[in-house]
């Protein structure tokens, strides 16, 4: 494996984990990972890049080594704001490659929007969004934050990391035992019980109080001047979290077709972790999208 660096920066008051790849000073590409994931997901890809690449990706607050921000609920602009913080840092002034999965997709997409003078090329993985919504759901989101605000969420211990390992293997079949294993070990850590526990602040569980405004999500992509390599998985699950697949593929056009300079592609015999089922064919794609 290509072997990785941690580093530790204080982003707006949070400790920061931030893995690097590669060589310093070669061409820079930043990775954001998706929900309840971490920055040593995209090892697999690292790995089967040919070029030469210094590959930055950071855990967001309240994933994997970066430190929990505390509160009840994690807010949408706090990412951008991080995000910003880590790009000046590595990149000041200089436009970037940047890459996002899932949650992830969802962050970097919107951020080449408010600021696109700062993103040289874009990524989404998979980072469809999220359902549209309709002003009478209110009443029962803002209830439903409440009540769990008063009962949060927790997080299940595991006896082992081959039961970590299992975990993730059952909720990706396609993951090989190897790879489960490396993940395992990146994705858990034992707690004060001596279980494993992933390292997620449970609070990203909970459901936001407010509603997801897709028209403004949209708004932000239309701003998007860098060229986007949109990337879906073949066997994708999104239609769990997007409705009925014909309504949802309806959806998911609609929104590509906000997007100025997009090359969509579809990973075959791939899942909605693609960047684990196919890392190869995957970091082909990037390096074809970022040389052309």
């Amino acid at each position: 494996m290509t072997p990785s660096r941690s580093e530790f920066l204080t982003i707006r008051g949070l400790r920061t984990h931030v893995r690097h790849w590669g060589r310093e000073g070669a061409p820079k590409l930043f990775m954001a990972h998706g929900w309840m994931d971490m920055s040593a997901s995209f090892q697999f890809v690292v790995d089967a890049l040919a070029g030469d690449w210094h590959v930055i990706a950071h855990d967001w607050r309240g994933f994997g080594l970066t430190e929990r921000s505390g509160n009840d609920t994690y807010w949408f602009p706090d990412y951008f704001a991080d995000l910003e913080a880590i790009l000046d840092h590595y990149s000041p002034g200089e436009p970037v490659n940047l890459l996002g999965h899932s949650m992830g997709g969802n962050i970097v997409s919107v951020y080449a929007g408010v600021r696109p003078e700062r993103i040289a090329k874009l990524i989404n993985l998979e980072g469809f969004g999220l359902p549209a919504t309709r002003p009478e759901q209110a009443p029962g989101r803002y209830a439903k934050w409440l009540d769990e605000v008063k009962a949060p969420p927790t997080m299940r211990g595991y006896a082992s990391l081959d039961e970590v390992a299992t975990r993730l293997q059952k909720t990706n079949p396609r993951l090989p035992a190897a790879r489960a294993a490396f993940l395992a070990q990146h994705w858990a850590a034992r707690n004060a019980q001596g279980e494993w526990e992933i390292l997620g602040d449970p609070a990203h569980k909970m459901p936001g109080p407010l509603l997801y405004q897709v028209e403004e999500v949209l708004a932000c992509w239309r701003r998007i001047t860098a060229p986007v390599l949109w990337v879906e998985a073949e066997h994708t699950d999104m239609w769990r979290w997007m409705g009925p697949k014909e309504e949802a593929r309806h959806e998911v056009d609609r929104r590509l077709a906000q997007l100025a300079k997009v090359t969509p592609r579809m990973m075959p015999d791939a899942g909605h972790m693609l960047h684990h089922d196919q890392p190869e064919v995957l970091a082909r794609m990037i390096e074809e999208f970022l040389a052309a």
